[in-house]
């Protein structure tokens, strides 16, 4: 990128489309219904021991209401005839196409895929959707409800899958928890056809006005994923929050530099780096449109509520997503009769939380498939 660009003139900065032509949109997309198929292909998933795949494009919706393609890759377990289906809304927490699962699956990418594979083991399907829309908008939360709810949707319209009786879980952690958890609280209203058995969600960033005032302009060794959500919520909202604007040409070329980084990428290079090195002006912490775009992709300030039993765990002293909102929520869901299971751990690390949690939430999501009474921790 030429360091020429006027920071005072800067439009965003999109990922580098995929080439194949089954991530491209038709156009007539506009008049799909949300959740409608556009296409189905089978993939290879020799990484996958015992699975069949397939990749579904659908339609979607981002969060000025408009028209999206978005896909979706399917892993079957081998021999078993209509598994029930886990969403899984895997950690992707980048900026680039090739970070989505259904290429970060196959490259290497994906840190989760491991554990993204114990519903496999456990005779389910599961849905690993680019929850992140075709510009990779790391941050736009209530983006990431929705192209997560039309998923489901497309995979269950699929024929030759057999899912579109079985039950269903929304499942995620860290960034893929904040989709998972806004997927619950938008399907009364976004996608109220939808059956779901229940949604379950870990690692929570509910605040993203808090964790952006936290974080300020000082050394933070997760920096790079969070100039990596501003640089994505500029893609989400290129009217309302202009960051580019406020890049001085060390910001700038840093935003060239990471335009497709995917999660270790923006990790390593941003742990030496920090907002006063990259920002022109210190006015972007102070907009109130900055600050309205950040409540709106806010699970703490989202009046929406789920209907179906809701199961979040959290590290009581998490640094990277804070215990508080989460709390908040939870407090909240229950008030309003949501069958809520809250699970705290006393952890401060936020990966160890994920790997200490998983193994009880999977048991919660075994449950619900055999029809059980979901468990609450509301008083």
């Amino acid at each position: 990128m030429s360091l020429l660009i006027s920071p005072a003139s800067a439009q965003p900065l999109y990922p580098t489309p995929d080439p194949d032509p089954f991530f491209h949109a038709p156009g007539d997309l506009s008049e799909k219904q949300p959740g409608e198929v556009v296409r189905v292909r089978r993939i290879d998933t020799v990484p996958y021991v015992g699975t069949e795949g397939w990749q579904v494009a659908f339609r979607s919706t981002n969060s000025g209401g408009n028209a999206i393609m978005a896909i979706t890759t399917v892993l079957m377990p081998q021999g078993v005839k209509n598994p029930p289906l886990v969403s899984y809304q895997a950690l992707v927490n980048s900026l680039g196409a090739q970070c989505g699962p259904s290429r970060s699956l196959f490259n290497g990418e994906l840190q989760d895929s491991v554990g993204a594979m114990l519903p496999i083991g456990r005779g389910w399907a599961i849905s690993l959707p680019d929850y992140l829309g075709p510009n990779s908008a790391y941050g736009a939360a209530k983006l990431g409800g929705m192209v997560t709810l039309d998923s489901v949707k497309a995979v269950r319209e699929v024929a030759e899958l057999g899912l579109s009786e079985v039950p269903v879980v929304l499942a995620g952690y860290s960034g893929g928890g904040m989709a998972t958890a806004w997927a619950g609280a938008l399907q009364p209203t976004y996608a109220p056809d939808l059956k779901l058995a229940a949604v379950v969600a870990g690692g929570i960033p509910a605040d993203l006005r808090e964790m952006a005032l936290a974080l300020g302009f000082d050394p933070h060794p997760g920096f790079g994923l969070a100039f990596a959500a501003a640089m994505g919520l500029e893609r989400e909202y290129p009217e309302r929050l202009p960051v580019s604007d406020q890049l001085n040409e060390n910001g700038l070329w840093f935003r060239e530099f990471t335009r497709d980084a995917c999660r270790r990428f923006l990790l390593f290079h941003g742990v030496t780096r920090n907002a006063e090195q990259l920002a022109a002006s210190k006015d972007m912490m102070s907009s109130p449109e900055a600050h309205a775009v950040l409540r709106e992709n806010s699970l703490r300030y989202h009046d929406g509520v789920p209907t179906v039993p809701t199961y979040f765990w959290q590290g009581r002293y998490d640094t990277m997503t804070f215990f508080g909102p989460v709390e908040e929520v939870a407090t909240r869901y229950c008030r309003a009769g949501v069958p809520m299971m809250f699970r705290p751990y006393d952890i401060a690390e936020h990966l160890t939380t994920a790997v200490a949690g998983f193994p009880e939430a999977w048991d919660y999501v075994e449950a619900r498939f055999r029809g059980e009474p979901a468990p609450t921790s509301c008083e």
